[in-house]
């Protein structure tokens, strides 16, 4: 048996950033990993996409870092933003100065639609840094569109990829394919639009962001212990939220904000080109915000009754 990542929630974890000047937000960040660690997360996933690294200075990234390595105990994902081989390596040798040994793997995206260009790409990442690889299949980030059958291959080929993520729609098909056909585990992502039929697919869990972490959490575990009744009684007062949150252009605007609102982050802003949040949306966000609130009581109250306390 090959190595697979551990199954569960791994939080894309947001940046954080200060007011007008946009620095980064070293105290909030360190009160949004511990948030994660807090909630029973499997571990963090560092520079993704939603973490905004494609905006952040190679300073700036190695700092966001440093924080989630010293804040957090949980293993982590770091993501590495280059399509070229070259530039790859250079982001994941910085990453492992920083990480050392907490580095559970790198989250290196399809480059290409030809199985065999992004075989040699993983393969001379590896060579270079010895780095375990998360598989990213994400178009709408990278640009690239690659079959399934084509993804299969590629992590049939490279036995140092230690999961596949999962976010060229329809996922629960890609899931569910995958699955059948790897050794390691699939997560599913986007906010966790998709994380019911993903899970009923075969996903490992997600590997997402959501400013709700803790129905994520919940959901995956009430899987395993209940099933899918379980999992949809769980994660169900959430779904408005959710889908609130994935709308196109300003998920990151809106995540931000809902973070802001539940005191996890000081400041909502965005780095150019993410759009700023709608103000338009307030109402709607809060009354999204209100139900979950609503949730989150409620299960904590049945987990408190379960527990046999007063």
């Amino acid at each position: 048996m090959r190595e697979a990542l551990a199954p569960g929630v791994w939080g894309v974890v947001a940046t954080p950033f200060q007011g007008s000047s946009l620095d980064v937000d070293t105290d909030s960040l360190a009160r949004l990993v511990e948030h994660y660690e807090a909630i029973g997360a499997t571990g963090l996933t560092v520079l993704g996409v939603f973490g905004e690294a494609a905006a952040l200075t190679a300073a700036e990234r190695s700092l966001a870092l440093e924080v989630a390595v010293e804040e957090t105990r949980l293993p982590l994902v770091v993501g590495v933003t280059s399509l070229f081989t070259g530039t790859a390596v250079e982001e994941i040798r910085a990453a492992q100065a920083v990480a050392g040994d907490r580095l559970a793997a790198v989250m290196v995206q399809v480059n290409s639609a030809r199985p065999e260009v992004v075989v040699a790409h993983l393969n001379a990442i590896h060579q270079s840094t010895g780095a375990k690889i998360v598989l990213q299949d994400y178009p709408v980030a990278s640009g690239v569109t690659i079959s399934t059958e084509a993804l299969t291959y590629v992590v049939q080929a490279c036995k140092f990829v230690v999961a596949v993520k999962a976010e060229a729609p329809p996922t629960s098909v890609a899931i569910a394919e995958l699955s059948a056909a790897v050794d390691v585990s699939v997560f599913g992502g986007l906010g966790g639009q998709g994380l019911l039929d993903e899970l009923a697919a075969g996903a490992a869990g997600a590997m997402t962001g959501f400013s709700y972490p803790e129905a994520l959490v919940a959901c995956v575990r009430a899987w395993h212990s209940g099933g899918y009744d379980a999992a949809r009684d769980a994660l169900l007062p959430y779904l408005p939220l959710i889908n609130f949150e994935q709308q196109a252009r300003i998920a990151l605007a809106v995540r931000k904000e809902c973070f802001r609102e539940r005191g996890l982050i000081k400041d909502s802003g965005v780095r150019s080109p993410a759009a700023p949040f709608p103000e338009v949306l307030r109402d709607g966000m809060l009354t999204h915000l209100a139900e979950a609130v609503r949730a989150l009581d409620l299960s904590f109250t049945h987990a408190v009754h379960a527990a046999g306390r007063p």
